[in-house]
């Protein structure tokens, strides 16, 4: 599905020197400060990184699903925070509307977020509403031209930078379930809307997330998205599946990097007169990581090919977060164990990463949200005499 390849080895060539000239060299800057500096997310801005998954037609680059992942393999490489400054526009903060918005709406906003001008939150989890965001409280009633909000949205990725934020809102209170929910695009400057403090994570440091707290925050009727109430929730999953695959190519990008610096640590570091890479149980862990990294990988671009050929990839994209995520976890753990004590100290960086990587089984649905949801499509499909895997997954490749 790689439209151009000439052209997309040129970007990740342009990616990779990035990477290894400008992200490497500043993440202890960004750990130490909590910030990622201003030139560096205008650099992010020039290399079009904002706009990967938003179509050439309003100025971003048009990647397929396949090409986004990697770019974004390349990408974290370096410390996955300077991913997540883009991560909340290219995915689920811009992709509401793009899959269901109206031209107008598309018109408005995808030139700006595809420049950088516009950071996009996307604003669906509450305090209690997480998992279950089906059962959202956030309320958005009609008002003339315009629609009321009140609510608290928790955990928002880039809701201090953010420009405008993809809101999810129930507009019909006598519907409980996910029918009365609907979106809408959200000026993050409109009167109503106040944040709490910057959270406090156990990694992350330079990504932020704190809450957005809607009070009496009037939204115009013309951005609800789609013109339509009650399909919110549909855009919010359609967004989702796109999200899952892409932070699974994140896991794959970070333990690619965690590898590389355990191997060359292993390499350096002698023991009983040796490298410690000569002992056949750091081989071991060696060997069990690149096999799971690289099983993870195909895992993501065969997905991500079948959503580029306009297959329906909810299992697949569970699978590829699911095991990616976990995969990275496992990663983590060995590196720190094959660097022994100094695996524990910060200034060899793998306990940032230790750190950092342990959010990626958290969000865009938790590990055993995953399990459930393929659980629940491999039954669904049994009922309705589908074959398991969504169809053709160990025949052919073609859709049955």
């Amino acid at each position: 599905m790689i439209r151009d390849p000439e052209v997309l080895d040129a970007l990740l060539d342009s990616v990779s020197r990035f990477v290894r000239g400008r992200l490497i060299p500043a993440e202890a800057e960004v750990e130490e400060t909590d910030a990622i500096p201003p030139a560096i997310v205008q650099e992010m801005k020039e290399l079009g990184l904002f706009g990967l998954s938003i179509p050439e037609a309003y100025g971003g680059l048009g990647l397929t699903m396949e090409e986004e992942v990697r770019v974004v393999f390349e990408l974290c490489r370096a410390s996955t925070v300077f991913r997540s400054i883009i991560g909340t526009t290219v995915g689920i903060g811009s992709q509401g509307i793009l899959m269901d918005g109206t031209p107008q709406q598309k018109q408005l906003y995808l030139p700006r977020l595809a420049s950088g001008e516009l950071i996009a939150s996307f604003a669906l989890t509450e305090p209690e509403a997480g998992s279950d965001a089906a059962s959202l409280r956030t309320t958005a009633v009609r008002d003339g031209d315009s629609y009321v909000v009140n609510g608290t949205k928790r955990y928002i990725t880039n809701a201090p930078q953010a420009g405008i934020f993809t809101l999810m809102a129930r507009t019909d209170p006598k519907e409980k379930g996910a029918a009365g929910v609907s979106a809408f695009i959200v000026d993050a400057r409109s009167p109503g809307i106040g944040f709490g403090k910057k959270d406090r994570k156990m990694g992350q440091r330079g990504a932020h997330t704190c809450d957005v707290i809607f009070e009496n925050c009037r939204v115009p009727a013309a951005n609800l998205i789609g013109l339509e109430e009650g399909r919110g929730f549909k855009t919010a999953m359609k967004v989702l599946d796109k999200g899952r695959l892409h932070i699974a190519a994140v896991a794959v990008g970070a333990a690619r990097r965690i590898l590389d610096d355990a191997l060359r640590y292993a390499v350096e570091r002698r023991q009983f007169g040796q490298p410690i890479a000569q002992f056949q149980l750091v081989q071991a862990m060696i060997a069990d990581s690149h096999a799971e990294i690289y099983a993870a990988e195909c895992m993501v671009l065969d997905a991500a090919r079948r959503r580029d050929e306009g297959r329906n990839v909810s299992t697949e994209a569970s699978c590829c977060k699911m095991f990616a995520t976990e995969m990275c976890g496992r990663v983590a753990d060995r590196a720190v164990q094959m660097l022994g004590g100094a695996g524990y100290m910060a200034e060899y960086g793998i306990e940032r990463f230790y750190r950092d990587v342990r959010l990626f089984r958290l969000y865009e649905g938790t590990t055993q949200i995953q399990q459930l949801i393929i659980a629940r499509n491999l039954l669904r499909d049994l009922a309705e005499g589908t074959p398991a895997g969504g169809g053709g997954a160990f025949r052919s490749g073609k859709e049955s």
